[in-house]
């Protein structure tokens, strides 16, 4: 195995948010079932045997629960067969509220599915409806009671804050009535305007209304606060969780590990280059079911990419970047490449240091983007400490 960590994409929506830019498709029964063999036949070309370990497993989407059983049950088999699932440490699916009922539920618990992240976004229902949400406030209730009830205790809910027309003090209520639920776990991001969806096409236009970015910062500042206070401890810049609740999988990203990525529009990395699949559905299926190599576009990655995305993931997670890991990893000295760079954003008030750790500052998070940017590197960097 080069990876210890699989992502499998479910394209299918029943309806197609108005911010989302990931690969997506309105659900259609039979497609959604030639995509299925599809997968299936990708996943087997580039995984030999059966039962192979991997550490996490996650299904995302799209809308992995717009599948209907029997499609759900066929793609539940194949992870079953093709990896120890038993002995997997998180097995994730995304889901919407109000997409499940108790058949679906117990579906996923008789394979192994051990953790629901719920794409909840707001808890307003005028607001959920302005952004092409499908499911109401009234959903996300009954979906977690129902989850509950069927002995699912590791639950996620995503939200999304800076929305149109949103204030700092609606975002407020909204978190306060998501955090009531004491769930282990929270990821909160701010909206952002991504080419060619419904929200960038608006926002050309001039009318799309954005809260201003005093009161984005200020709605940061409100979920920070209210995480602390519920005893979430903040591990990643917009994610919150118990102690031992951490998302293990998306922990993968941000320590630079590899993983596989299959489905279409997945992306995959692995030991010296990074995979990215075909997006349209019907070319994704065709070629994955003639070859099982649906890969679009490969990007080799040497040892100057590798350090930068281990410092702009690294710096994602609250506990920042080891020194001492990042030396045994890539065989020379951190503070000998990045001296100059750590001095200036440590003055700045970006960046500080803890015992072995490099981590931003609450107002580094604000400058992440600037302070990322210090550590590109050129070639002759990488010659002066070999």
């Amino acid at each position: 195995m080069e990876a210890q960590s699989v992502y499998i994409h479910i394209p299918f929506c029943q309806q197609i948010c108005h911010y989302c830019d990931f690969t997506k498709f309105f659900y259609d029964e039979k497609l959604a079932t030639e995509y299925i063999e599809a997968l299936k036949n990708e996943i087997h070309s580039k995984v030999p045997g059966t039962e192979n370990h991997v550490n996490t497993i996650f299904i995302g989407g799209g809308t992995p629960t717009a599948l209907n059983l029997e499609q759900l049950r066929s793609l539940l088999q194949l992870i079953d067969v093709k990896f120890d699932v038993a002995h997997c440490s998180e097995f994730t699916i995304e889901a919407n509220p109000g997409d499940f009922d108790e058949e679906k539920i117990k579906l996923l618990k008789a394979y192994g599915v051990n953790r629901i992240s719920l794409g909840v976004q707001v808890f307003d229902d005028a607001i959920l409806e302005e952004i092409g949400r499908l499911h109401k406030v009234k959903d996300v209730y009954r979906t977690i009671d129902l989850l509950q009830k069927n002995d699912f205790k590791n639950i996620s809910i995503d939200l999304i804050y800076a929305l149109p027309h949103q204030t700092a003090e609606h975002f407020r209520r909204s978190l306060n009535e998501a955090v009531s639920f004491n769930l282990p776990h929270y990821s909160t991001y701010a909206l952002q305007i991504e080419p060619k969806t419904v929200f960038y096409q608006r926002y050309h236009k001039g009318k799309l209304h954005r809260p201003p970015q005093e009161e984005e910062v200020e709605m940061y500042e409100i979920l920070q606060d209210t995480m602390r206070a519920k005893g979430l401890r903040q591990y990643e810049i917009s994610n919150f969780a118990r102690p031992g609740k951490e998302s293990r999988h998306n922990m993968v990203y941000w320590k630079n590990q590899h993983y596989y990525g299959f489905g279409a529009g997945a992306h995959g990395y692995l030991p010296g280059k990074r995979t990215g699949n075909i997006r349209p559905l019907p070319a994704y299926i065709k070629k994955a079911k003639d070859d099982g190599n649906p890969v679009l576009n490969t990007e080799e990655i040497g040892l100057k990419e590798m350090i930068e995305e281990e410092m702009f993931l690294g710096l994602r997670k609250m506990d920042g970047v080891n020194v001492k890991h990042f030396t045994d990893k890539y065989g020379f000295s951190f503070e000998k490449l990045y001296e100059d760079e750590i001095s200036y954003l440590v003055k700045k008030g970006w960046l500080k240091e803890n015992g072995n750790n490099i981590q931003l500052t609450n107002q580094g998070i604000l400058f992440g983007n600037e302070v990322f940017e210090q550590f590109l590197l050129e070639e002759d960097d990488l010659m002066l400490v070999r």
